[in-house]
């Protein structure tokens, strides 16, 4: 099997995230999911670290657990994945408890002493269900899609054009005096918005391009210090602002298996960001190790940081931070949207820590079981 064939297979692959503090129920579980990829987790924390790595399809979960319990656990979990599908281990007197996990969500039940068939039967109409939700989440999205993408896209393009419009109005009245300073000027100033255009239409190619290619991965042995490097060196935002400094400290990592389109666009937009949001001088630090079986690229910049209570958007289509208060934002707001696809569809994640005034840090997780040996 080629090595495209084999990464492709084990995305195909399901995995489950076994979380009890009892080591014989979890092997337990580990041995009747046969077929399945199954992760164990002694803990809620251990349970969140292994989830945050991305690629975890069904989490079955104890209630009464060390640090965080089940609970708790499931709580965080779809905070952080609302479409996730989560199943309670409990016992059959626990009403208390099963009242508690049905008000955070939680989509099925298990009783203890654990039955085999019962476990396997659940686990498949778990997934059956996180397919389900999934699909509407799409069906949501693509229809909201519709709804705001032509009123956005008379939004963007309507300021320059009526600009560019009013200008050659007043060129082609005689208004405008070539060499007068007020016109030059103006001149510059319609260049720049001509410019804004060209690059909006750049725009829509590429996410247009992204929207027919789909979820289909064009897979290549892909080193990443040798593409960060040239992002970084061709962004025109780390172009804008030549008193903020690149600093490398990028391991030398085995080649992984990569859609080196998608996951240059991912990266470039992370690198476009920490350059735009910095101030006029500062640092962007890019650090790439092996770390746990996992490829961490982390991305800080000293910049002006988000607030907390932004955070939870940035991922979202459309959404963008408005970093003069003004109301006039450019481009579309769908870059992080797509970056964090194209990281989920090689099974990693992207997560981003922030402070207000203090910076914005960006970490990129990529599975190390896509490496390819030279």
């Amino acid at each position: 099997m080629d090595v495209v064939a084999k990464f492709q297979a084990e995305r195909d692959v399901k995995t489950i995230l076994v979380v009890d503090d009892e080591a014989v129920i979890r092997d337990l579980c580990a041995r009747a999911l046969k077929g399945y990829r199954v992760l164990q987790a002694a803990d809620g924390e251990e349970a969140l670290r292994l989830f945050e790595k991305g690629g975890v399809d069904v989490i079955l979960t104890d209630v009464m657990m060390p640090k965080i319990n089940g609970i708790e656990l499931l709580r965080r979990l779809k905070d952080l994945e609302p479409t996730i599908v989560v199943i309670v281990m409990t016992g059959y007197a626990e009403k208390e408890i099963i009242l508690n996990a049905l008000k955070a969500d939680a989509d099925d039940f298990i009783t203890k002493p654990l039955n085999i068939l019962q476990l396997k039967t659940a686990v498949d109409k778990a997934l059956d269900k996180k397919a389900l939700k999934e699909e509407l989440a799409n069906l949501k999205s693509m229809d909201r899609l519709k709804s705001n993408f032509l009123s956005l896209i008379s939004h963007k393009f309507r300021t320059p054009i009526t600009a560019i419009s009013l200008f050659l109005q007043n060129l082609a009245s005689g208004v405008c005096d070539p060499d007068d300073p007020e016109s030059r000027e103006n001149l510059k100033l319609i260049c720049g918005q001509s410019r804004y255009l060209e690059n909006l239409v750049a725009e829509l190619l590429v996410f247009s391009r992204f929207l027919a290619a789909g979820e289909e991965l064009h897979l290549e042995p892909c080193s990443l210090p040798e593409i960060i490097r040239p992002l970084v060196a061709s962004s025109k935002e780390a172009t804008a602002k030549p008193g903020v400094v690149a600093s490398f400290d990028l391991e030398q990592l085995s080649p992984l298996s990569l859609d080196r389109e998608k996951i240059a666009f991912a990266i470039g937009q992370v690198i476009d960001n920490a350059f735009k949001f910095s101030r006029e001088t500062g640092t962007v630090s890019f650090s790439l190790r092996e770390d746990n079986a996992v490829c961490r690229l982390t991305v800080e910049d000293e910049g002006i940081g988000i607030p907390k209570e932004e955070l939870p958007k940035i991922f979202e289509k459309f959404y963008q931070v408005d970093l003069e208060g003004a109301g006039q934002i450019r481009g579309f707001g769908l870059g992080l949207f797509y970056a964090r696809e194209f990281v989920k569809l090689h099974g990693g994640t992207i997560t981003v820590e922030s402070e207000p005034e203090k910076g914005t840090r960006v970490t990129v997780l990529l599975p190390l079981h896509s490496s390819i040996t030279p």
